[in-house]
């Protein structure tokens, strides 16, 4: 199959829907019905491959004892993971594991050579997991990972996560702060939620220095805020870094219309930005680009937003 042959691939399955996060709650079952019904007719779906078994790989990001812990508490129906912003429902671990799945499915698809890019629409998201806890909404590290899935199973050496989430993914970050084979770039709005983690100081640790770039982002600063950041920071940074993956933590929250973000974005801006990653990883001679769906609140926000950047990476 040629270059020109591969399809763009959405891995999903309805078992996402089944994380009962309460009513009210804004990260909830309708995202990915809403998500679905947008879903250009040029992109191929797809499940999850029931043969890989994401525990493993959950565990080489997240302590075992907190993996026991998300698997007792559903179990046992309380109601939310450690505190009130991560409400679960029996369901959720399994569901929690499945997304993990669904992300590792489309690593296995780029970098198998069955599809071109692939975009993982699942929920929970998992930008603010941190190894030991859940935290915004997140149970388990989805983009996290998927690259050290990468790296083990396919031999990547340097994988790089680019997060346009509104919101800071300071768990990612976390996970690979001190590891300079894993290029953690994030846009994000600043001063915001989850707090200091995004600052533009905050550049790694001990051998991973230099391998962590923040661009804070002011509240109403718009698309071309977050284009000139792409543009210049991300490009610098990529050309130096020389990623053989990347994966995108998409988020689709910075969305003018989205309830909890505040940066005013477009829905256009996501197909450019989605553009410029793939400009990119071309000049390093491939496309390999896994997205992963983390945040986006609003139906028109996460259904135009993401249906630009499908529409990009299908291009």
């Amino acid at each position: 199959m040629s270059a020109a042959d591969k399809k763009t691939m959405i891995v999903y399955d309805p078992t996402f829907l089944g994380h009962d996060t309460g009513p009210g709650f804004p990260e909830c079952p309708d995202r990915l019905r809403w998500l679905m019904g947008s879903v250009p007719k040029d992109v191929e779906e797809t499940q999850p491959d029931d043969k890989i078994d994401p525990l493993p790989w959950i565990l080489k990001v997240h302590d075992e004892d907190y993996v026991d812990e998300v698997r007792r508490a559903c179990a046992a129906g309380e109601e939310y993971l450690g505190s009130p912003d991560c409400p679960i429902s029996r369901n959720s671990y399994d569901v929690a594991v499945r997304a993990v799945g669904a992300t590792l499915s489309a690593v296995d698809a780029v970098m198998l050579g069955r599809a071109r890019n692939a975009f993982a629409a699942v929920r929970p998201p998992g930008h603010h997991a941190m190894p030991d806890s859940a935290k915004g909404f997140c149970i388990f590290g989805n983009a996290a990972i998927a690259a050290r899935y990468a790296q083990k199973k396919h031999g990547i050496d340097r994988v790089m996560i680019v997060d346009w989430d509104v919101h800071h993914g300071d768990g990612t970050q976390e996970i690979f702060y001190e590891d300079p084979s894993v290029f953690f770039f994030s846009a994000h709005q600043y001063p915001f939620y989850p707090g200091p983690s995004g600052a533009a100081e905050n550049t790694g640790a001990g051998k991973g220095k230099g391998f962590a770039k923040n661009v804070p982002l002011a509240a109403g600063s718009g698309d071309q805020a977050v284009l000139a950041a792409f543009r210049s920071e991300l490009t610098e940074a990529f050309r130096k870094f020389r990623p053989e993956l990347v994966i995108i933590s998409a988020g689709f929250d910075a969305h003018e219309a989205d309830p909890l973000g505040g940066l005013g974005w477009t829905s256009s801006v996501y197909g450019e930005l989605t553009r410029i990653v793939r400009e990119l990883a071309r000049e390093q001679g491939h496309e390999r680009i896994v997205s992963v769906l983390e945040g986006g609140y609003s139906k028109r926000g996460l259904t135009e937003g993401v249906r630009a950047h499908l529409e990009a990476l299908a291009e």
